[in-house]
C-alpha cells in the first residue's frame, strides 16, 4: 500500500475529517423514491460506497430545494419538505457506521428541467431564456421569487443538518440557478441581480448567506462549479478564477469542487461526464487553476479512474480531493483493494457512460459490467462468498461477458468451473466493439474478467467449438449456455446477404471485409455498432453515408455520448440520413445499387456505392441449447420469478436425473452487455 500513502492521508473540510482523499462526487442517482425520498435502495448504494472505504461521499446530484423546481424527472431527493429528515437519518447512520462521510448537493434547477411532471410549474430562469438540452421553456424569475429560493435554499440546508448529514454542496454548475445567474449567456437583467458581475454574483451570495444564518458556521457548506464554460458568450476561466475568489474570501465556504465546461447545449454535455474517447483528467488544469484563488480544499472529478492517476493528483498538490464517482460505481470497494494491495482486483472503469447515460434517459443508474451496483438492496452481492452447500460441476459455453460473468461468479462460490470459448481469445462482442475508434476501453470489461477468471482457477479452454458431445463427456451438474449470436442480415432477402451483396458491421469492424472506397452503411438499431463502423470506415478513407429508418441515426445512444460520435462523423464527412428504409440491394456492373424509400412518403431514391454494410442486430445462437433442452432436468427453463426476487432457482434445491440448462446473454435474445452480466450474476450467486 505504501506506494499510494498519499491517498490515505486525512484531511478537514470545516472542521470534519475526511479519512482519505477519494470523493464520490454529486450525480443523480435516480433511486429516490415515495416522493423524492431517500428509501432503502439509495441507503444501501451509499453504504456500499462506505464498507468499501471510501472518504466522502457527496449524494444527490441536482437535489431540489423548492416544490416548482421539478425532481420527478432525475427521481432526485426532495429537500423541500421536513418528511425528509428520518430519511436522512437513516442514510447518515449507514455511512457513519463504517467511517464515511455523507453530504448532498442542493439545488434549485432553474431552467434546466422539465416542465411536463410532477406538479407542472412554470420553471424560471434569470432572463427567460430558453434550455437546449431538456427543450424547457421558462419565465423570468421576479423578485419576490428570488428571495423565496433564497429562503428554501436555507431551509433545505438545516433538513440535511437536522437529518445527521456531514454538510451540504451548492450546485453551482451545468447551468443550474445559481450559475444561471453568474452566466452572461443566460442572465441579461439590468436590475441588482444583472449586468455586472458583482450584480450577477449577488444570487449565489445571498444564498450562501441564509444557508449559514441558518445552519451556522461549524456545519460544512460547499460550492460545486465550472470552470469554463467553453461558450464564447459565457464564463471563461479566467471569470470563474474570480468569482470563486468571491466567493472564497466571504470566509463562507468550506470547500469547491471543480468541474470542466458548461452543459446547456448536446454538444458541451458529453464534457462534463467524459467518456472513453477523451484522455485522463482532461479539465485537472482548470481545478488547479480554481485552487490557485482560494485557501479551502478543491474537489475535482473527471475522468479519474485508477489509483495511479488520482495519486499523482494529490501528490501534485493539483487538487486536495479526487473524484472517482465511475470508478466507484463501477467497483465501490476500490479503496478497500487499495489498501490491501488489490489492485489488480478493482474492476476498473471503462468509460462507457452507460450509468450516466441512463440517468439522462430519465432511467436508474446502473454500471455496463458490475450488476450489483445499486441493487445491494436486492440481495446482489459485490463480494461473493462461498457456497456452504454441494459443491457442483459448472460448465459454461461462451466467453463473452456473460459467460465470463457466470465463470466468475460460479468460480467464487467455490465450484469446479469449466469455460469453453470456440475463438482463440475472450470477450464475444466486446472484442469486436473494441476495435471501433475510441472504443479501445471497452476491452477492459473483458480483461478485468479474464484476469478473475485466472485468479480462480476457472478451466479455460480456448478454441474450442463445443458441441453437444462435448457437453456430455463433461457431464456438468449445470450447463449454462451464453453462446451469443450473430449478425441479423437475412432477415430480407432483398438486401443480398446471401449472395454476397451487403456484409455486416461485424465484418467491418473485425477486418474480414476489407472498407470500401464508397459505402453505405444501413442501420435499425441506432446504437452502437453501426455509428462505430461509420467511423471506422470514415477513418479508413471510406466516403460514407449512414442510413438509418429511425429518426436520426444514434438515437438509441444516450446523451453524453452521440455528441462524441457527431464530432467525429462530422469531421470526417460522414453523411447522415433518416426516416430511409433499404428495400433492396442489387449489382449493376461493378456497382451496387442500394434503392431506399422515404418512411413517410414513400418516394424512393437510390444509392450508387461499392460497397453496403447492415446492421440489423443479432439472432441467437440457439441451435446447442434446443439439442441439449430435452436432456436437462429442468427443460432449459429459468424460474423467472425467482429470477426477479434475486433469489435462488428453486431446481437447485431439487432432486432429478440429467443436468441443469440455462442459457444467458444474446443466446436468448439480443440485449446488452449489462444485461447478459446480470442475468449471469443473479443466476450464479446462489449456485
Amino acid at each position: 500500500m505504501s506506494q499510494f500513502d498519499v491517498l490515505f492521508e486525512p484531511l478537514k473540510i470545516n472542521n470534519l475529517t475526511i479519512r482519505n482523499r477519494i470523493v464520490s462526487t454529486a450525480h443523480a442517482e435516480v433511486y429516490a423514491t415515495d416522493g423524492g425520498m431517500t428509501t432503502d435502495r439509495y441507503v444501501k448504494y451509499y453504504e456500499e460506497k462506505a464498507k468499501g472505504g471510501c472518504g466522502l461521499s457527496i449524494c444527490g446530484g441536482s437535489s431540489v430545494v423548492s416544490i416548482d423546481s421539478p425532481q420527478s424527472w432525475w427521481s432526485s431527493v426532495n429537500l423541500s419538505t421536513d418528511r425528509i429528515i428520518p430519511h436522512f437519518q437513516n442514510l447518515a447512520d449507514a455511512v457513519h457506521k463504517h467511517g464515511g462521510k455523507i453530504m448532498i448537493q442542493i439545488t434549485h434547477m432553474g431552467r434546466r428541467s422539465r416542465w411536463d411532471g410532477g406538479e407542472w410549474p412554470n420553471l424560471m430562469s434569470p432572463s427567460g431564456i430558453r434550455e437546449p438540452v431538456h427543450r424547457a421553456t421558462c419565465k423570468t424569475i421576479e423578485e419576490e421569487e428570488i428571495w423565496r429560493v433564497i429562503g428554501d435554499f436555507a431551509q433545505a440546508a438545516r433538513r440535511a443538518k437536522e437529518g445527521g448529514l456531514d454538510g451540504v454542496e451548492l450546485s453551482a454548475v451545468h447551468q443550474h440557478m445559481i450559475d444561471q445567474f453568474w452566466s452572461p449567456r443566460v442572465n441579461k437583467r439590468t436590475d441588482q441581480w444583472g449586468g455586472s458581475l458583482e450584480n450577477r454574483m449577488r444570487f449565489g451570495l445571498e444564498v450562501l448567506k441564509a444557508v449559514r444564518a441558518e445552519v451556522g458556521r461549524d456545519f460544512v457548506v460547499g460550492i460545486r462549479m465550472c470552470g469554463d464554460e467553453f461558450h464564447p458568450d459565457g464564463l471563461s476561466h479566467d471569470d470563474l478564477k474570480q468569482i470563486a475568489k468571491y466567493y472564497n474570501d466571504t470566509g463562507l465556504l468550506d470547500f469547491f469542487g471543480v468541474v470542466g465546461s458548461g452543459c446547456d447545449t448536446h454538444n458541451t454535455l458529453a464534457n462534463v461526464i467524459p467518456n472513453m474517447s477523451y484522455p485522463p483528467e482532461p479539465f485537472l488544469h482548470l481545478a488547479a487553476g480554481i485552487k490557485e484563488v482560494v485557501d479551502v480544499p478543491v474537489i475535482h472529478a473527471q475522468n479519474i479512474k485508477d489509483p495511479n492517476q488520482a495519486k499523482r493528483i494529490v501528490e501534485a498538490g493539483y487538487v486536495d480531493f479526487v473524484g472517482m464517482t465511475r470508478a466507484h460505481i463501477a467497483d465501490p470497494h476500490l479503496i478497500a483493494k487499495i489498501k490491501m494491495d488489490q489492485v489488480d482486483q478493482i474492476r476498473q472503469c471503462v468509460g462507457a457512460n452507460y450509468c450516466i447515460d441512463r440517468q439522462y434517459m430519465g432511467l436508474d443508474v446502473l454500471c455496463i459490467q458490475n450488476a450489483a451496483t445499486s441493487r445491494e438492496h436486492k440481495g446482489m452481492p459485490h463480494i461473493i462468498e462461498k457456497t456452504t452447500g454441494v459443491k457442483r460441476k459448472v460448465v459454461i459455453v461462451g466467453g463473452g461477458p456473460g459467460g465470463m460473468e457466470a465463470a466468475r461468479v460460479a468460480a467464487e462460490r467455490g465450484h469446479d468451473v469449466t469455460l469453453l470459448e470456440k475463438a482463440e481469445e475472450l470477450g464475444g462482442q466486446i472484442t469486436i466493439a473494441a476495435k471501433a475508434p475510441q472504443r479501445d476501453q471497452m476491452a477492459g470489461i473483458t480483461r478485468w474478467l479474464a484476469m478473475e477468471i485466472e485468479r480462480l482457477g476457472v478451466d479455460l479452454r480456448l478454441g474450442t467449438d463445443a458441441n453437444a458431445d462435448v457437453i456430455r463427456d463433461l457431464k456438468p451438474d449445470v450447463c449454462i449456455l451464453a453462446t451469443g449470436g450473430r449478425p441479423f442480415v437475412d432477415q430480407n432477402p432483398e438486401w443480398g446477404a446471401e449472395e454476397g451483396l451487403s456484409v455486416s458491421t461485424w465484418d467491418i469492424l473485425n477486418g474480414k471485409v476489407e472498407p470500401g472506397k464508397n459505402v453505405l452503411i444501413y442501420d435499425t438499431i441506432c446504437e452502437f455498432s453501426g455509428m462505430s463502423a461509420a467511423d471506422y470506415l470514415a477513418s479508413k478513407g471510406s466516403m460514407v453515408e449512414l442510413v438509418t429508418d429511425d429518426i436520426k441515426p444514434g438515437v438509441g445512444i444516450g446523451g453524453t455520448t452521440f455528441p462524441t460520435y457527431y464530432r467525429n462523423l462530422y469531421e470526417k464527412e460522414v453523411i447522415m440520413t433518416s426516416d430511409m428504409i433499404l428495400e433492396k440491394v442489387y449489382r449493376e456492373g461493378e456497382s451496387l445499387v442500394a434503392v431506399l424509400e422515404n418512411e413517410y412518403t414513400g418516394q424512393r431514391e437510390e444509392r450508387v456505392v461499392d460497397q453496403i454494410v447492415i446492421e440489423n442486430g443479432i439472432r441467437p445462437n440457439e441451435e446447442l441449447y434446443y439439442e441439449l433442452k430435452s436432456e436437462s432436468r429442468n427443460k432449459g427453463q429459468i424460474d423467472n420469478e425467482a429470477l426477479f426476487e434475486s433469489a435462488a432457482q428453486p431446481v437447485l434445491s431439487e432432486s432429478g436425473d440429467g443436468m441443469i440448462l440455462w442459457r444467458l446473454g444474446d443466446c436468448v435474445s439480443q440485449r446488452n452487455t449489462h444485461a447478459a452480466i446480470y442475468d449471469a450474476l443473479r443466476l450464479c450467486k446462489d449456485l
